[in-house]
């Protein structure tokens, strides 16, 4: 009688529950994040180009950047006379990596060009911020976020003010966060440190993401950790170097025309209210708070910091290009607290991040029915008004290489082909013509203002065309 064996029974393995989403998106999902980019740059672009069509611009920015664009195309220093004859841009802001756009610039020599590069960057940041939210989160919800993300208000906003050098570093800070989360920390340094050419401030925020890569690898890797510590050392000093000499040594009054910006700074009280909005924008309908759980919220820090300890009231609020940079670290950051969240022990946490990224984009959806975009539902847009024809053929007047002053309206068709000079900032430098937005009325005696303008030269009125005054200097009889 065969000896009875012992059953021992192999030990329960559950299988693991997968969450809705979680599966592994197919190939044809590597396009996801691409195709997202190529829509919003289509919608970016639209929006821009067709404020410069209207002539609608809402300041000299475009102008000077088209300026200094366009030295780097030729080969030459990077003057923008709108800053004050023979400025270089170098010692107002420290922005080298706008000589990129160069070789596209000497292709196609217009401002819209400028235009549609920054709704190229701006949509190329898409395509990381997805990519990273899918890989923790799942095709759908990567999607979502990546489509909050594209509406946001600080990318939209930054879109309608005209171009500014800060596209080039939010895809950068994008590409950094999101090897950070896939713990490629070296790629992570890599894709940061060139944001000290970007703009003098971005050294800052270079030693806060080297300082959460090296909080990250601390124990893991220390020669990463190493290298990460040294990163903020380089971005620390390079902020110090930029500021104190490279920027002052251009600057014809040899300082940085901006510490006034903080030494002029009331209390870090003052514009409270509106610190508070900002946070609140910042934080709310893109992250529902949950960002604060990560700690990639303190690449946020530097930039908060000295916007809010400025005393200049502009840099506190939610307008313009300023919170552009900000988009991709909220964003990342809610990824990053959204993937621990959706398997926490507390029921109402699993539930609040399982719903959290639809809420998020649908609340960008109905943000944007108030927000730049929405112009692209309006047929006006895609048209040029009878009127700009009428400015446009009134400023053709103007030859080729031609020195004019004007104000913000015309600049953006000038800069291309002509010396422009701030109106009233000419400082010496006597104009062959100045071209006036006088749609309110401000300048009631064109003729009269440029005389007080120039007390030495004589200028008759070349023409007007609705709301447009073109001034000629004429020989004195």
């Amino acid at each position: 009688m065969p000896a009875p064996t012992l059953q021992v029974s192999e030990p329960h393995i559950p299988t693991p529950v997968a969450l809705p989403g979680d599966d592994p998106p197919p190939d044809r999902a590597r396009w996801d994040p691409w195709i997202l980019a190529a829509a919003l740059c289509a919608a970016y672009a639209a929006v821009s180009v067709g404020r410069y069509r209207h002539m609608t611009t809402l300041s000299w920015d475009l102008g000077i950047f088209e300026q200094v664009v366009r030295a780097y195309a030729h080969l030459r220093a990077p003057v923008a006379d709108l800053k004050g004859p023979g400025f270089d841009i170098l010692g107002d802001h420290f922005s080298p990596v706008t000589a990129l756009l160069a070789p596209v610039y000497r292709l196609f020599p217009s401002p819209a060009t400028l235009l549609v590069a920054q709704a190229a960057l701006f949509a190329l940041s898409a395509v990381p911020v997805t990519r990273a939210a899918a890989r923790l989160l799942g095709r759908r919800r990567g999607l979502a976020l990546g489509l909050a993300y594209g509406l946001s208000w600080g990318v939209q906003r930054a879109v309608d003010f005209d171009f500014h050098e800060i596209c080039f570093a939010v895809p950068l800070i994008a590409f950094s966060l999101e090897a950070l989360l896939a713990d490629r920390r070296r790629a992570a340094l890599c894709w940061a440190l060139p944001l000290v050419l970007v703009k003098e401030d971005l050294g800052l925020t270079l030693a806060a993401i080297a300082l959460v890569v090296a909080w990250r690898a601390r124990g893991s890797s220390p020669r990463t950790a190493a290298y990460a510590l040294a990163a903020a050392v380089f971005g620390l000093v390079a902020t110090l170097l930029v500021l104190t000499v490279v920027i002052p040594s251009f600057n014809t009054s040899g300082t940085y025309d901006y510490w006034n910006k903080v030494s002029e700074s009331g209390s870090p009280l003052d514009g409270l209210g509106t610190k508070a909005r900002t946070l609140a924008w910042l934080l709310i309908p893109t992250t529902g708070l949950l960002a604060l759980r990560s700690p990639l919220l303190l690449v946020a820090v530097p930039t908060l910091g000295w916007r809010f300890l400025s005393g200049d009231e502009h840099y506190w609020g939610t307008d313009w290009h300023y919170s552009a940079v900000l988009m991709p670290v909220v964003f990342l950051a809610l990824a990053d607290a959204l993937a621990p969240a959706r398997t926490s022990r507390r029921p109402w946490l699993r539930s609040y991040a399982a719903q959290l990224p639809a809420a998020v984009a649908a609340a960008a959806l109905a943000l944007t029915t108030s927000l730049p975009l929405a112009q692209l539902a309006q047929a006006d847009t895609y048209r040029k008004p009878a009127a700009v024809s009428g400015v446009e053929r009134l400023l053709a007047r103007i030859p080729d290489g031609a020195t004019v002053e004007a104000n913000i309206g015309p600049i953006s068709r000038l800069t291309s082909r002509c010396r422009v000079l701030w109106l009233g900032g000419t400082q010496g430098v006597t104009p062959g013509y100045i071209a006036l937005e006088n749609i309110d009325g401000r300048y009631r005696d064109p003729v009269g203002y440029a005389r007080r303008l120039h007390p030495g030269a004589e200028y008759a009125l070349a023409g007007k065309a609705n709301g447009y005054v073109l001034l000629e200097r004429v020989a004195a009889g």
